[in-house]
């Protein structure tokens, strides 16, 4: 009939949308590692050198750096692999987030950054998230929030992350809405989004 499908069973899930799946009697581990390998080869990036963190510390980016202008539809397909990548990478959330505000115009210090994070994921390929078999049931909700980071509009970003025992099941970063002026305040918007994501 028209419009029927078949599914079989092909053995043990290893490799779904791009996610490694290893399945053990402990619990099951989830990578990008093959991912990983693509976007550096795509690049040409599969011998440069290694970072060990995904952003400097001293690093700011802006809307007008004074820099040239690079292409547009190079660097939006950079910033849409990486934020694929962010499906098992929690710790490249923030950064690549903060790359992606700056996609209508992006000169070469956010082009810059965004092959930071290509070093980075360079040396770390095969990090990824473990979820145990059996773990004690407990829900847990972390959030922090910088004050006034961006230095354009004077808002703050969020960052939240949500773990059953010791399994990572939810995590974001993301700009807020409005203005704050404490940091108390921008804490408190955090942590009301944190709450809501538990609810």
């Amino acid at each position: 009939m028209k419009g029927e499908f078949e599914m079989s069973m092909k053995g043990e899930l290893s490799f779904f949308l791009g996610l490694q799946v290893k399945q053990t009697n402990d619990g099951i581990f989830l990578c990008e590692s093959k991912y990983c390998k693509e976007i550096l080869k795509k690049l040409e990036m599969e011998s440069c050198k290694e970072a060990s963190t995904p952003m400097p510390s001293s690093c700011y980016m802006d809307a007008y750096a004074a820099r040239k202008a690079v292409d547009q539809t190079k660097y939006r397909g950079l910033i849409g692999s990486l934020l694929y990548l962010t499906a098992s990478r929690p710790d490249i959330m923030f950064v690549v987030c903060l790359c992606a505000r700056y996609q209508a115009n992006p000169k070469e210090s956010h082009f810059k950054a965004a092959k930071r994070i290509l070093k980075y994921l360079k040396g770390t390929t095969n990090v990824g998230l473990w979820y145990p078999s059996h773990p004690p049931v407990h829900l847990i909700g972390y959030s922090d929030s910088d004050f006034a980071g961006c230095k354009l509009d004077r808002k703050s970003t969020s960052g939240t992350c949500h773990l059953l025992s010791s399994s990572l099941i939810s995590w974001h970063s993301k700009k807020q809405a409005c203005v704050t002026l404490s940091t108390a305040v921008a804490e408190y918007i955090v942590a009301g989004s944190c709450c809501a994501q538990i609810l």
